[in-house]
């Protein structure tokens, strides 16, 4: 594969003495030291992102990156198959959680055909990026040939490179996907599968465990597939590669990236395996109740916003950390200091 990864920035070196000047702006806001709690951990990254000492939030989108896995030919999905392409329609439709989070939250939402086992024809918000109807079935063979794999991550990379905002929020749809997550998870963290395996769209206990047992037979089959790229070519899926193209570009033109649950994350850790940099630029919105997602937030050291026991993805959890961006954006921009309000601060006593 001859991909070529877009240049990030490290922020800690190219932005010298900002962090110091926002903790302090943030330290002399009206109110106790620090009991904003992680609303001011989150404005202060913001800004950072923003490269500046008040935080802008502009034309926020939320891409949702749609296809389908070859992978359940083996049954690791409570849902047929056929479900991904009519969700992308109830998408469409306004019907689904996350069109109708991104409505009353004003955020304007496309889905993304990255290999959708269905024809959609020209339609508004939806952007036709197919690379091929669906992955191959990764049990016997690699999910993505290198050609598809890098097709997919350059897919993504375009995508956002036409996009104008600066603030992504990531959400996909994809039957099959949280074993594609979890296979990902596993070689890139060295976690056994099992650790990582969860119900997804409300597989029993049984249905976990033959999961699971697919899914370590995957591992083996291709366990020679130990870099990034290759792992994700291997044992991913077209919009998780996609996505890693997009938070790849999101990163390098310093956007600010809202992270949904499972899925998404998995993209994350793939983009960050390449360059670890893209983390700074990442907000989590959620820790889901999948079963490995709170695991594979601590292999990024990422400290998620909300814990509402959801396992929804399509973006959901993103669009419902929205208004805590929002919320931080105007304490920082906003709020009064002591000095401006002439309030007096603490006693030194």
């Amino acid at each position: 594969m001859t991909y070529i990864t877009p240049t990030i920035t490290d922020l800690s070196v190219n932005q010298a003495g900002l962090k110091d000047r926002l903790t302090h702006k943030i330290n002399q806001k009206t109110k106790p030291l620090g009991s904003l709690g992680l609303i001011e951990k989150l404005a202060i990254d913001l800004a950072l992102i923003n490269g500046q000492e008040s935080i802008e939030l502009q034309q926020p989108k939320a891409f949702i990156f749609a296809a389908d896995h070859g992978l359940c030919e083996q049954g690791v999905s409570a849902f047929p198959q056929e479900v991904t392409w009519q969700m992308v329609e109830n998408f469409l439709a306004g019907g689904a959680a996350i069109s109708v989070l991104c409505k009353v939250h004003g955020i304007d939402m496309v889905v993304v055909d990255c290999g959708v086992k269905h024809e959609f024809g020209d339609r508004d918000h939806l952007i036709n990026l197919k690379v091929a109807h669906g992955s191959a079935n990764s049990f016997t063979a690699p999910a993505m040939t290198a050609q598809e794999c890098q097709q997919a991550l350059e897919n993504g990379q375009s995508l956002i490179q036409q996009y104008t905002g600066n603030v992504v929020l990531l959400g996909e749809m994809g039957i099959g996907n949280t074993s594609a997550a979890a296979l990902l998870q596993s070689r890139l963290t060295g976690l056994d599968i099992a650790s990582c395996t969860g119900a997804g769209t409300g597989l029993d206990n049984a249905a976990i465990d033959h999961k699971t047992a697919v899914l370590a037979q995957v591992l083996q089959q291709h366990h020679h597939a130990t870099s990034p790229l290759d792992c994700l070519a291997a044992m991913g899926g077209l919009e998780i590669a996609t996505m890693v193209g997009a938070i790849l570009q999101a990163a390098s033109l310093n956007k600010i990236i809202v992270v949904d649950g499972f899925i998404t994350s998995s993209a994350v850790l793939v983009a960050s395996k390449i360059n670890p940099l893209v983390l700074q630029r990442c907000i989590f919105s959620h820790q889901s109740d999948e079963k490995g997602h709170k695991a594979l937030l601590a292999s990024m050291a990422a400290t998620p916003l909300l814990q509402l026991g959801l396992r929804l993805g399509e973006g959901s959890g993103a669009a419902l950390a929205w208004p805590l961006l929002v919320s931080a954006a105007a304490i920082m921009n906003n709020m009064a200091s002591f000095e401006s309000a002439g309030v007096s601060e603490k006693s030194a006593n």
